[in-house]
């Protein structure tokens, strides 16, 4: 194919210029070379797609996932799992450090660009852990890692519940500049808790996680973030509760960003009746008035973005008891679907998803991508917005089949994307 590539007719969306029209997109050189009026004329050196009734935008960046690799490759491989972010519209994966061993060291955040480099479909950005081996207690080699090619720190999967460490880790952050991704969970209120706290847990007796676990730590990495003026990114947010406490802090200028995931504004803890462990997330599913708040979080902006929190599981592990499987959905390939839906409910345009999806998380890491600008690495995401599927996990590429939406119905998804210059018909993946 040759170094020229133009994208056209397709509806070219891009907050970080306030475009939205229908354009042509001209690719050369695997960066973004322009974006001219719609044109019958194409040029004879370039390859053309035609992307008639199609969205064209940033490609999609999601800032939480977890690709397991390494030593989880039997739940998924940094292979597999950028084949399946590609799919689902995504250019570039931020990977969770919770791996064994855990990414708390240059040595493992090096292996994981090396090995991204070598098998990876898309980008990869490491998330170092804030401790080390995510215990809470020490903290983890964070500027040498920084160097190696972080670009924050969590000990995601577990939270740093010593209020000390978490402080000295904001004071540290602080002078590097990078955020910490907190994830909010008081251990101590969890407890043995496997659902939502409430009456269906009650009713299949199942403890419960109430909505104070979630809060408590938002509201105290909150203030230390404020404390030390330093960068706070909430991760996975599920409670109406939160959603407030975070609103409040932006309110009076604390330097904190957040995140919610497709399930948490898609389904309820309902789902987990008849022990359904694909439903069996960390934070839980919640209540229909935690959707309504995270859905106007989204909408006035106190929720930044929408990331996956994909969490791939063995089969056999989510067959278990619902007390003993392990907490996830494997969200990449629907999650773009998902939240296409919020554009038909009204709750965000089309220019909002993109920005929730694309150029937050490009803004909050730091990363040259999530914009169509001149000169930006040519990232792209096309989407057919009329097309509608059926959602089967043994059609996904990523090795983990555990998904709570088996069989839904959803509109939207990518019929191809531009990754570093290469395009890339999914269709045919």
């Amino acid at each position: 194919m040759s170094n020229k590539l133009i994208i056209k007719n397709g509806r070219v969306i891009d907050p970080s210029q306030n475009i939205d029209s229908v354009c042509d997109l001209v690719i050369e050189d695997c960066k973004i070379s322009d974006i001219i009026p719609a044109s019958a004329n194409a040029n004879s050196s370039a390859a053309v797609i035609d992307a008639s009734g199609m969205m064209v935008m940033p490609g999609l960046i999601d800032m939480h996932a977890h690709l397991r690799e390494p030593g989880f490759e039997h739940k998924e491989t940094i292979a597999s799992g950028t084949l399946a972010a590609i799919k689902g519209g995504f250019t570039s994966v931020c990977a969770m450090p919770n791996t064994n061993p855990v990414n708390d060291s240059a040595t493992v955040t090096t292996f994981i660009i090396k090995r991204a480099m070598k098998r990876g479909s898309c980008s990869v950005y490491p998330i170092g852990a804030i401790t080390k081996g995510q215990n809470g207690e020490e903290l983890a080699e964070m500027g040498m890692m920084l160097e190696a090619g972080c670009v924050a720190f969590s000990d995601d999967g577990r939270p740093v519940m010593n209020a000390l460490v978490m402080k000295r880790a904001f004071e540290y952050s602080k002078a590097f500049g990078f955020p910490l991704i907190s994830h909010c969970e008081d251990m101590n209120l969890t407890a043995n808790g496997v659902m939502n706290e409430g009456s269906i847990a009650t009713l299949l007796g199942l403890a419960g996680i109430p909505r104070s676990s979630e809060e408590t730590i938002v509201s105290r990495d909150i203030m230390l973030a404020e404390e030390a003026g330093a960068r706070l990114h909430i991760a996975h947010v599920s409670t109406k509760g939160s959603v407030e406490i975070i609103r409040r802090a932006k309110d009076r200028g604390v330097k904190v960003t957040a995140e919610t995931c497709p399930h948490y504004f898609t389904t309820t803890e309902e789902m987990v009746i008849g022990y359904n462990t694909n439903a069996k997330v960390n934070p839980p599913l919640r209540c229909a008035d935690d959707i309504a708040a995270i859905k106007q979080g989204l909408r006035d902006g106190t929720i930044d973005v929408i990331a996956t929190d994909h969490a791939p599981h063995h089969a056999d592990e989510k067959l278990l008891e619902f007390d003993r499987a392990p907490s996830g959905i494997s969200g990449l390939e629907t999650a773009l679907g998902l939240s296409l839906r919020l554009v038909d409910e009204g709750v965000l345009s089309y220019a909002d998803l993109c920005t929730k999806m694309s150029l937050a998380p490009a803004r909050i890491l730091g990363l040259d991508k999530g914009t169509l600008k001149k000169g930006a690495c040519a990232d792209v995401v096309i989407i057919d917005p009329n097309r509608e599927y059926s959602v089967s996990s043994d059609k996904f590429l990523s090795k983990g089949k555990n998904t709570p939406f088996e069989g839904m119905t959803l509109k939207g998804m990518p019929a191809a994307v531009v990754v570093k210059g290469k395009y890339i018909n999914i269709l045919e993946l």
